[in-house]
C-alpha cells in the first residue's frame, strides 16, 4: 500500500500534539508583564518540546519521501512512534509545572529516549521492506547521529537526579543536532540525480 494515509494520519496526530501542548498555558489574571513570570518554565518546556515535535515531523516527512510502500508492520511501527510522541505533552506540562525538578526532567528524557528508539525501529522496518541497497538504507548508513542522540538522552536521564540543568542542556544539544532536517536523505537523492525534497 502507498504511504499517503500513513503520512496524513501522522501529520494529524502531530498537529494535535502541538495543540494539546499549547492548551496547557492558562491565561494569567492581571494585565502586567509580571503576571507572565510564573509561565516562564512552562514556556521553556513548551519551546523545547515544540522544536522536538517539529524535528520528528520534518524527518518523518523526509524519510517517507523515499519510501515506495508500507506494510502492516510499518503501520504498527509508525503507531509505536506516535504513541511515544503523544506522551510529550504530558511530560512537557509536568516538567514546566514543577520547574525542572529531578523526576519530571528524568521522565522527559525517558520519553525522548523512547521516541528515538521508536523512530529507529520505524526506519529499520522501512529499510527492511525496501532492501539494503535502496536509497533509505544508503541514506541512514550507520546512523551515528541517531546513536549519539541515544547516548545523550541516557546521560540526560542520569544527570536529572543530580544536575537538572545539565540534563536540559543535553536535551537541547540533541535538538540542535537534529534541528536542520536530516540531510542524509536529500544528499542521497541528489547524488542519484533526482529532484531534491
Amino acid at each position: 500500500m502507498g504511504t499517503g494515509r500513513l503520512e496524513a494520519f501522522s501529520d494529524g496526530v502531530l498537529a494535535i500534539i502541538i495543540t494539546i501542548m499549547v492548551l496547557e498555558f492558562r491565561v494569567p489574571h492581571g494585565d502586567g508583564l509580571d503576571t507572565l513570570r510564573p509561565l516562564i518554565p512552562k514556556f521553556l518546556s513548551y519551546l523545547l518540546s515544540f522544536i522536538y515535535v517539529g524535528i520528528y515531523w520534518n524527518n518523518h516527512h523526509h524519510m517517507l519521501h523515499v519510501v515506495k510502500e508500507v506494510n502492516g508492520i510499518s503501520l504498527w511501527a509508525n503507531l509505536h512512534l506516535l504513541f511515544w510522541l503523544s506522551l510529550i505533552p504530558f511530560v512537557t506540562a509536568w516538567m514546566g509545572e514543577n520547574h525542572f525538578t529531578k523526576w519530571p526532567v528524568a521522565l522527559y528524557g525517558a520519553v525522548l529516549f523512547m521516541n528515538a528508539i521508536a523512530y529507529t525501529m520505524l526506519s529499520m522496518t522501512l529499510i527492511h521492506n525496501h532492501g539494503k541497497n535502496e536509497k533509505l538504507a544508503r541514506a541512514f548508513g550507520k546512523d551515528e547521529k541517531g546513536k549519539l542522540s541515544l547516548v545523550l538522552y541516557l546521560a540526560g536521564i542520569v544527570f536529572a537526579f543530580f544536575y537538572q540543568s545539565v540534563s536540559l542542556a543535553l536535551y537541547a544539544t540533541v535538538a540542535i543536532i537534529w534541528f536542520i532536517p536530516d540531510r542524509r536523505i536529500e544528499k542521497t537523492i541528489e547524488k542519484e540525480g533526482e529532484e531534491p525534497i
